[in-house]
């Protein structure tokens, strides 16, 4: 499977999308998902994008419809939940068991898997079969052009999911949820800590 994006939790407004701006990233358009709660600011990447997501409307995201994706516990704020989620695209068949969520804003008859035994200690595992192709990426002025590993720090201890054995992220345990995003298999050696801001570090 191959990544489509990755998502980590952020505060109404996602005002610490500004420490990406200020990396040099260059920002992509942002959304909102009617029906689902949820809205976004983006950044585009050759391979995959990065988003900033956060809870717009409480009584969406608590819905019978929405309630089973977990998005409410992995977007509040303080929430012990990994914060991080991760979607998968491609043309087969997901690798790990799934149950189909189909929010009011996708087109009739598209749905979205979502991994339906990963605990809230891992992140979110998604899947989208075929998916969007992604518009070009933007020069961005850090130089950073395709993300090619990503590795989740958690602090939980229990045994790995389906999903997360066959997602190709690598794991390491800690005292905090972290994520840390390769680009382009770090040719340069360089490094960039985006805490406190958010749980982030990139490796380029």
């Amino acid at each position: 499977m191959k990544p489509d994006h990755i998502f980590i939790r952020a505060t109404p407004g996602a005002p610490e999308a500004e420490a990406l701006r200020a990396f040099g990233l260059t920002e992509g358009s942002g959304n909102v998902h009617p029906g689902q709660g949820t809205a976004n600011r983006r950044f585009f990447f050759a391979n995959a994008f990065l988003e900033l997501l956060w809870i717009a409307d409480a009584a969406e995201v608590a819905s019978p419809l929405t309630a089973p994706t977990t998005l409410g516990e992995r977007l509040c704020a303080d929430s012990a939940a990994s914060p991080f989620g991760i979607c998968f695209r491609d043309a087969g068949t997901p690798s790990f068991p799934v149950f189909d969520y189909q929010p009011s804003y996708l087109p009739p008859g598209m749905s979205i898997g979502i991994a339906s035994e990963a605990p809230l200690s891992e992140p979110m595992w998604f899947y989208l079969a075929g998916g969007k192709s992604l518009p070009p990426p933007p020069d961005h002025a850090a130089g950073l052009n395709r993300i090619s590993a990503v590795r989740c720090t958690r602090p939980a201890v229990a045994a790995l999911s389906a999903a997360a054995l066959g997602s190709g992220v690598t794991f390491a345990e800690g005292k905090e949820h972290l994520l840390e995003i390769s680009f382009d298999d770090e040719m340069r050696g360089l490094t960039h800590d985006f805490r406190p801001i958010l749980p982030l570090i990139f490796r380029y």
